[in-house]
């Protein structure tokens, strides 16, 4: 292997850090917007609770099938950024899991892929669906 060959090696190396760097950096940035849009979204029932409190059920369900999306999409994002670091979560215990193995080593729990059918299931701890980036 020349020089040459190790300077390309090298430099496509660099190169896929730096886009792996910048997809984190894009999925960090649309789970902020999420959350901060769930916030609002909380505060938008309040307002309508507050101004009629016999406001029709459909217009609340409505905004909180939204924080439900919402809440689906940013739990795929961190997924996909963990995908990107080379690791899952457990969802019981939170430990970090290589995206190699289907259990956790601490817990034992089966750490579901993002096409399981659990895969979207909230967790009881997620009440809100703003987490920590």
């Amino acid at each position: 292997m020349s020089i040459i060959d190790k300077i390309g090696d090298v430099s496509r190396g660099v190169s896929d850090k730096t886009k792996s760097m910048s997809e984190a950096s894009n999925l960090k940035r649309k789970i902020l917007y999420e959350q901060e849009r769930i916030v609002e979204i909380f505060a938008d029932i309040g307002k309508k609770y507050y101004k009629n409190p016999n406001e029709d059920p459909a217009v609340l369900k409505v905004l909180c099938d939204d924080i439900d999306q919402r809440r689906r999409r940013i739990k795929k994002m961190h997924f996909e950024l963990n995908g990107i670091k080379g690791q899952k979560i457990c969802p019981k215990c939170k430990a970090e899991v290589s995206e190699n193995f289907q259990f956790c080593g601490k817990c034992g729990t089966r750490v579901p892929e993002v096409l399981d059918d659990d895969f979207f299931a909230f967790e009881s701890s997620d009440e809100n669906g703003i987490q920590g980036a």
